[in-house]
């Protein structure tokens, strides 16, 4: 999953991959804003056919932050 979540960053966000480990946090370490959230969450929802709401996205601090509502949805 790590992997996947990996590649939607790369290839959405334009993240560097170096970058990207289970404690970044997605604002401070990433560079991800408000917007760039939102086009995550939406891409995340197709790569894992899963829904996110607004006040979940809100919550999302970390990648795993990001792992976590992901597993938790897929069940």
């Amino acid at each position: 999953m790590f992997d996947q979540i990996k590649k939607v960053l790369v290839e959405a966000i334009n993240v560097d991959e170096e970058e990207i480990k289970p404690e970044a946090k997605l604002n401070e370490d990433l560079g991800i804003d408000s917007l760039a959230a939102v086009e995550l969450a939406l891409e995340l929802e197709n790569e894992f056919g899963i829904r996110i709401e607004d006040e979940e996205l809100a919550n999302l601090v970390t990648v795993q932050d990001v792992m976590d509502i992901i597993e938790k949805k897929s069940k």
